[in-house]
């Protein structure tokens, strides 16, 4: 399996592909005007389960400092430009997506 990670921030979806087979489709939330959501190739580089603060069920890390995919409290963001920069998932979501992804699966984030 070649796992990967496509985030459109205008469409505001994460969707997730075994290889160009598209797996999964998620609603997100990302970054505001002053705190956008960063473009480009990453890769997971940990997960936390029960992170604690407004991060939901989980966090996964990326090769970006300090930006990830995560769960939240606020599960009525979702679908809105309201972060700080990261990718904020449903918590049910973010579970199962990190459930089928390992550590280093590439993140590839456009508009």
């Amino acid at each position: 399996m070649t796992l990967w990670i496509d985030v459109s921030v205008r469409k505001r979806q994460l969707k997730l592909y075994d290889a160009s087979v598209l797996l999964k489709t998620y609603p997100i939330a990302v970054g505001k005007i002053l705190t956008p959501t960063p473009t480009g190739n990453y890769i997971i580089i940990n997960k936390e389960l029960d992170p604690g603060g407004p991060f939901g069920a989980l966090w996964m890390g990326l090769s970006k400092p300090h930006y990830g995919i995560h769960g939240t409290n606020d599960p009525s963001s979702i679908g809105k430009e309201v972060s700080h920069g990261c990718i904020r998932m449903h918590n049910d979501d973010v579970l199962e997506l990190s459930s089928m992804v390992p550590t280093s699966t590439n993140v590839y984030i456009h508009k």
